[in-house]
Order: structure tokens, then sequence, then C-alpha cells
């Protein structure tokens, strides 16, 4: 049987002053209260590689690096979501479906590393994530769309009011 696991990183913006922002929120809200964070990820499987998901302009988002040494972000902590008995084969026929059904163009808060890492999890039949490692990341998806829903609502009660027949 081989594990699957779990690599979690605080994300990383380049910015000294907003890196250690992402640290103080983190901390907060993961470790002091339980509700989780700003975080990268990335799943172990079937050697020393993690695979994760992330932006490009062109081809695959999918990528690997070392495990637990993605110099992008920085490390937290490792966890193991279950064990498989699949070859090195099958393993690798599941990277190349996703990578073809994950360009890198398509990365946003609603399809990010986290979901990536859920979709490769699910093809094994383990555990998904625990919930507070996307937590910020759906919440912030949630905002835009109620923001574009109730800003597409203005516009069409606008435009009816616009067109009124007095």
């Amino acid at each position: 049987m081989t594990e699957v696991r779990l690599h979690i990183y605080d994300t990383n913006s380049g910015s000294d002053k907003t890196n250690t922002t992402i640290l103080q929120i983190n901390k907060i809200f993961k470790d002091g209260i339980g509700l989780g964070g700003i975080f990268h990820s990335a799943v172990q499987v079937c050697g020393e590689e993690e695979w994760s998901f992330g932006f490009c302009e062109h081809g695959s988002g999918v990528f690997s690096c070392p495990s637990g040494k993605n110099l992008m972000y920085a490390y937290c902590e490792s966890m193991v979501l279950g064990r498989i008995n699949f070859s090195k084969f099958k393993v690798n026929q599941i990277l190349q479906e996703l990578s073809s059904e994950w360009p890198g163009s398509s990365y946003d808060l609603s399809k990010n590393c986290n979901h990536f890492c859920d979709e490769f999890c699910e093809r094994f039949g383990v555990q998904k994530l625990p919930g507070w490692v996307n937590r910020f990341a759906n919440a912030g998806d949630a905002a835009i769309e109620i923001s574009e829903t109730t800003a597409l609502r203005a516009s069409d009660h606008s435009s009816v009011n616009d067109h009124k027949i007095n």
C-alpha cells in the first residue's frame, strides 16, 4: 500500500510585507481559532515528488517538485490522507488525465491548487483535504460570485428603468 500525503504551505506573494500578513492571518485563523487561512497544497504519491496546480499562460498547470520543498511557498505541515494500492502506471495515467483537464490558464479562486489536490485525492478514493485548507479561497470565490450577481441585478434593474414608458 502506498501513502497519499498532503503537503501544506503558507502562500507567498513576492512581497515581504504581504507574506508577513499572510503568515499572521494563517496563524490566527488556523492555529488560533481553527477556521483556516491562505494555503498552497500538493499531493505526494508513489515517489519523492509532490504534485500540484498553478497558473501558466500555455499548457497544463499541473507540476511537480520535490516533496516539501516547493521554493515558492513556506512549508507548514503534511498529513496522510489515505493509502492506495495503485501501480505507478495507474498513478501516471491519472496525472496525464489531470494534466489535460487542468490548463494553467484556468487557475483562479474557484479552480486552484487545493481544488486540484481534492480532485487528485478523489481519483484515488482517499479522503479529501480538510476544509480549513481552502476555506478562505472558497469564501473569496463566494464573495466574488455574490458581487457579480448583485452587479448583474443592478444592471438589469437600471436597464428596465431606462426603458420605462412614461
